[in-house]
């Protein structure tokens, strides 16, 4: 039954779309990877206004409130977690809050709640510009404010944690009253309803936003990610340096726009393939490209072969999709994934996620889509990185690249063509799917998931000897890959049918505290990890009345955190 404040606020005409339907509801209660529970509604805004006019009526109803864009993250953090909560639970999507917008000649842009990386990057594309982080390098289809929500740092190794300091957003006090809180650096007016007003209207002086209001950035990072020789990650989750407001909120905050930098396009890029059987030449690798270098790459990722495998087998249709496609198509994908899903669920007998297996196997009738050097690298070698250079950066690299992997034959590197580069790339960016994947279609034989989003120290050489072989013993498929110049890894595991998941997260966490790790890294505690004390604190100063996303962190999910 539909409680009376949603049909009174339906009734009030608010702008925005109302779902109470269990069916449609699922959709958004469902995470990406983690994730589900149940919520009495969904909300949809189609304005800043109708947004704020919704969580008045949600406050005012007592629930717990969990705000949600693209709905990619993969630690469960968008959704509901169980029905175990003190009051009822609603999500308010912002993905029809889309507006991106050039401040400051470009330099900047303004995003509101729902705007995506790809509108970002369709947007500033004209001004010879890019967002802070690139389709992909975090999640394919993810939103703007969910990155600076969850300080995701993505593959991209000059930029560090997406980070601002120039928000709109609204929290509730410790008396549970309702504020909005502009540091947009715009002067937008005095009362809710007139700040969010012009801002849906984009009525006021863009002149004024100038690039002293505040940071939209981590400016400093590019030095942090230089320091080898450190016995502290780079950049990681619960890192207090970039803690404030909306950024690192993890949805303890009702966020509807924010202030972003943008970085000016390079004029030359080349991609570098390298292959080594020794993953020491690895660590040469990084070592000479960070503090010997004067240009940055603009990216490192690390694939072992069990991931390439892994996208090989697994991802080739998200691949095809995006290569003939493009990421716009990705939206309507999902819709109609989640129909065919919802239509074919009543049918007895069928799997879970029926369209999903659809597209694996319809992928299998395809030519082989990776390139022939790809392909010929991954029969050699057993470590595989992805070197991107930019301008200037491109000799340092090749000479680099060139002087350790002719110092014996362990390795080899190939410089890519323009097409061999953009499949080196595709494969990476759609490889995050593959463990669930593979966990879907070996459901029967294997154990369950577990994934672990880690900050190595700098300076920790041994990565790649860091799993024991008695925890290997114990994995059905072991996907391991990382953005290798940050030292931020991957490492998702398949464990084998009767091994249990939680036994093997205890032990890793038991060996990833021995050497200082820190985790998580970039995809932020979701209902995953246990947020730190600092961390925790943080979220509850941002919300003391426990209403946004409750049991975040493994918080409470009781009122005022009782």
């Amino acid at each position: 039954m539909t409680e009376s404040w949603i049909k009174d606020l339906a009734a009030a005409k608010v702008e925005s779309r109302i779902i109470t339907d269990g069916q449609t509801v699922r959709r958004f209660t469902t995470g990406m990877r983690f994730g589900t529970g149940s919520a009495i509604a969904v909300f949809e805004p189609t304005s800043l206004v109708g947004f704020w006019h919704v969580l008045k009526a949600c406050v005012a109803a007592d629930c717990v409130i969990i705000c949600q864009a693209a709905n990619t993250g993969i630690t469960g953090g968008s959704t509901p977690d169980g029905d175990d909560y003190d009051r009822d639970v609603v999500i308010i999507s912002t993905l029809k809050l889309d507006t991106c917008m050039p401040l400051c000649d470009a330099k900047q842009a303004l995003v509101f709640a729902g705007g995506t990386l790809f509108r970002l990057e369709e947007m500033l594309d004209e001004f010879g510009r890019n967002p802070h982080s690139v389709i992909g390098s975090s999640c394919i289809g993810a939103s703007v404010v969910g990155g600076i929500c969850n300080n995701s740092g993505g593959s991209l190794v000059k930029r560090g944690p997406a980070y601002t300091e120039l928000s709109v957003f609204a929290q509730l006090t410790a008396q549970g009253e309702l504020e909005l809180v502009n540091h947009l650096g715009i002067e937008l007016g005095s009362t809710p309803e007139e700040i969010l007003g012009n801002l849906d209207a984009q009525r006021f002086d863009a002149a004024s936003a100038t690039l002293s209001s505040g940071l939209a950035s981590d400016p400093e990072y590019h030095q942090r990610v230089r320091d080898v020789e450190a016995d502290t990650p780079s950049r990681f989750n619960a890192d207090q340096r970039r803690l404030h407001e909306a950024s690192g909120s993890a949805g303890k905050l009702a966020v509807f726009a924010v202030r972003v930098d943008t970085f000016a396009k390079p004029q030359s890029e080349q991609v570098f393939y390298v292959g080594t059987n020794d993953p020491e030449q690895l660590n040469v690798i990084r070592t000479r490209l960070l503090s010997e270098c004067q240009e940055l790459p603009e990216m490192g990722e690390y694939m072992h072969r069990g991931w390439f495998d892994g996208a090989d087998h697994y991802c080739k249709d998200m691949f095809l999709i995006l290569k003939y496609l493009g990421t716009d198509f990705l939206p309507r994908l999902y819709r109609v994934k989640a129909a065919v899903d919802r239509l074919l669920e009543r049918v007895p007998g069928l799997p879970d996620l029926p369209a999903d297996r659809l597209l694996h196997w319809l992928a299998k009738l395809w030519p082989d889509h990776l390139p022939k050097r790809m392909r010929a690298y991954r029969e050699t070698y057993e470590h595989h990185l992805v070197v991107v250079g930019a301008d200037a950066a491109i000799p340092e690299i090749r000479e680099v690249l060139q002087s350790v992997t002719r110092d014996g034959d362990a390795g080899s590197f190939f410089e890519c063509s323009p097409e061999e580069g953009e499949a080196a790339l595709l494969h990476r960016y759609v490889a995050g799917g593959a463990p669930a994947r593979y966990s879907l279609i070996h459901a029967k034989e294997t154990g369950g998931l577990v994934t672990f989003d880690v900050a190595l120290p700098r300076n920790y050489s041994k990565w790649y000897a860091f799993l024991p072989e008695d925890l290997l013993d114990q994995l059905d498929a072991p996907f391991r890959l990382g953005h290798f110049m940050c030292h931020v890894f991957h490492w998702d595991f398949v464990v084998k049918a009767g091994v249990d998941p939680e036994d093997v997260k205890r032990r890793m966490m038991e060996l990833l505290d021995g050497i200082g790790a820190k985790y998580p890294a970039e995809h932020n505690v979701g209902h995953l990890y246990c947020a730190e004390h600092d961390h925790a604190a943080f979220y509850r100063g941002l919300d003391p009345t426990n209403t946004f996303n409750a049991g975040v962190g493994k918080m409470s999910k009781r009122r005022h955190y009782h």
